[in-house]
């Protein structure tokens, strides 16, 4: 297995770990770095691991765009929270605003990683059952993900968040999918 981009050094003569082929990205590496990059690769090969990082991953992007979002909702005066706010001292309205954007942050930080980790376990369960990588595991996964965010508020609802992640998830793989314009 090779990373992308990677090539073989001219000249070189093929080293001896793990299968010993050459052109399989691991010639100039000793042992220890051969087991390192043979331990990474199969960590990411791993649900577990995936689901982890991509929760990770989105509890941080989630924590970004609601500290974003908080910043920005008492921008104005004239609607009612901004007028309620104007009226307090400086210092209480620092207050208020720190702690509104900790609270959105926080809330909107678990939501995005609830929806990573859910999405991304279950496209890899999915992907792992199917032993295929295709489009098709993306649209059930976003189906599943949608289905299960909206089952709370019934029936319609988790239809609904089935089919509006269904197409979300394959509009979006079908772009990643799409042939670089090198």
């Amino acid at each position: 297995m090779s990373f992308p981009g990677m090539t073989p050094p001219m000249g070189t003569p093929p080293m001896g770990g793990l299968g010993g082929t050459p052109g399989n990205g691991m010639q100039g590496m000793n042992d220890q770095e051969q087991a390192m990059v043979k331990m990474m690769q199969s960590g990411m090969e791993s649900c577990p691991v995936k689901t982890v990082i991509s929760g990770t991953m989105g509890f941080g992007l989630g924590g970004a765009f609601g500290l974003f979002m908080a910043s920005m909702a008492y921008d104005s005066s004239l609607t009612p929270q901004g007028a309620a706010i104007a009226d307090l001292p400086w210092r209480e309205q620092v207050r208020r605003g720190f702690k509104d954007m900790r609270a959105r942050s926080w809330s909107s930080a678990k939501n995005f990683g609830i929806v990573g980790a859910l999405y991304s376990g279950t496209e890899c369960c999915i992907e792992g059952l199917r032993a295929k990588n295709d489009l098709t595991n993306s649209v059930a996964a976003g189906c599943v993900t949608g289905g299960i965010l909206g089952a709370k508020a019934g029936p319609q609802a988790a239809a609904l968040g089935c089919a509006g992640f269904a197409a979300f998830s394959a509009a979006i793989d079908a772009y990643m999918r799409m042939p670089s314009e090198e």
